[in-house]
């Protein structure tokens, strides 16, 4: 049982990464190609990340007092119907509102089910079982650009086509049986920002992961098209360099999960940052040649693809069982604090500075690297009081 739960979880995450992956770009290009200016197009995918926020204080107690599978079903229900809606009216700000409740059951998807896996998982399989999970998100994630050209035939078909997959994969969860995370022991640590205060005093550094994937994910989902569309890369070729990315993390997400297992987590993370900053430096003087550009993505992607679920991996390191799901939703918070400011602050640069975008990636990932290298020391668990 346990492992068909597993196995259920895993393919309801990838058909949300699929849905993910596809949405960003193709709402991107939708508005780019209408004219719509690009902080305008930043500021309406923000909306996903908006909604992830506002139900990120809000979801843990229901979690905790109703168990894992009612969130997964009210979460996976919000994200189908709104896909099955964009195609009824285009308009920028009803798409903003539709982003923002994909948010909301997004965010209670996610978070439910990377909480269940995190509190089952045997310590000698976590790192391996996280792999798998973010495995399979970033499959989905990785597929999710290719349909963006399916607007040639028609602009609804990729909205009508995500939200059945979506559906049909919701509908594994009704074969799961529910479970409730573990308890709270302690009176004080129940007080909701104490939980907050003592998690970030274990694993604050796993928390930047999280965000810069966030970033990461955001940026180059909703604002790289636009920047390839102006440096006249044909829009199919924005499917394959953004696909190239998550095939990268694809391939390591396994085999780094394992030696993180193995070496400890934080040597790991801090390779990553490094890599991924490396090759999107050098991907910004090879802008003219998509095919390399391609390259630099992909290889980046061998390194910075993984880091969502390092992340959750190292913070389930440090943290103490028992706030297990207060970390989960730490990370999910970062994560969407990293996306939201994304395509804020990605397109103001768009549109105010006239310098290489993959180049603002690189020194971003050299500073979390720098910040987690020097302030970002392995702590042992204690005992909670």
């Amino acid at each position: 049982m346990a492992q068909k739960r597993f196995w259920i979880l895993v393919i309801i995450v990838s058909i949300s990464g699929f849905s993910q992956g596809m949405l960003m770009p193709l709402i991107s290009v939708i508005f780019e190609q209408d004219g719509v200016s690009s902080s305008i197009n930043g500021l309406n995918a923000t909306g996903l990340y908006i909604g992830t926020l506002l139900i990120a204080p809000f979801v843990e107690q229901p979690l905790r007092k109703f168990g894992y599978k009612p969130i997964i079903i009210i979460g996976g229900a919000l994200v189908f119907s709104s896909l099955l809606l964009f195609p009824f009216w285009k308009n920028v700000w009803f798409w903003f509102i539709l982003r923002l409740l994909i948010g909301i059951g997004d965010h209670s998807l996610h978070y439910s089910t990377q909480t269940w896996i995190t509190s089952t998982a045997p310590a000698n399989r976590l790192g391996k079982n996280i792999a798998i999970y973010g495995l399979s998100f970033g499959i989905g994630f990785a597929v999710g650009p290719f349909f963006v050209p399916l607007t040639k035939i028609s602009e609804a078909f990729p909205f009508i086509l995500s939200s059945i997959l979506c559906l049909i994969a919701w509908s594994f969860i009704f074969f799961v049986k529910n479970e409730k995370p573990e308890p709270i022991q302690t009176k004080e640590n129940g007080k909701m920002l104490k939980r907050y205060a003592v998690t970030l005093k274990y694993a604050w550094v796993a928390f930047l992961p999280p965000l810069c994937y966030g970033f990461l994910e955001s940026t180059l989902n909703s604002l790289f098209p636009v920047y390839a569309l102006r440096k006249e890369i044909d829009v199919s070729m924005v499917s394959v360099i953004l696909a190239a990315f998550s095939i990268g993390g694809i391939l390591t997400q396994f085999p780094l999960g394992t030696l993180g297992d193995k070496i400890g987590r934080r040597k790991v993370v801090l390779m990553a940052f490094l890599g991924g900053s490396l090759f999107f430096g050098v991907g910004s003087f090879l802008e003219s040649n998509s095919i390399l550009v391609a390259v630099c993505f992909f290889l980046a992607g061998t390194f910075v693809g993984s880091i969502f679920s390092l992340g959750i991996s190292y913070m389930s390191d440090l943290t103490p069982r028992e706030l297990l799901p207060t970390g989960n939703l730490l990370c999910s918070i970062f994560f969407s604090f990293g996306s939201l400011s994304g395509p804020l602050f990605g397109g103001i640069y768009l549109q105010y500075v006239h310098f290489s975008f993959l180049l603002l990636i690189s020194i971003i990932l050299l500073l979390i690297f720098t910040v987690s290298a020097v302030f970002g020391k392995e702590q042992k668990k204690e005992e909670l009081a």
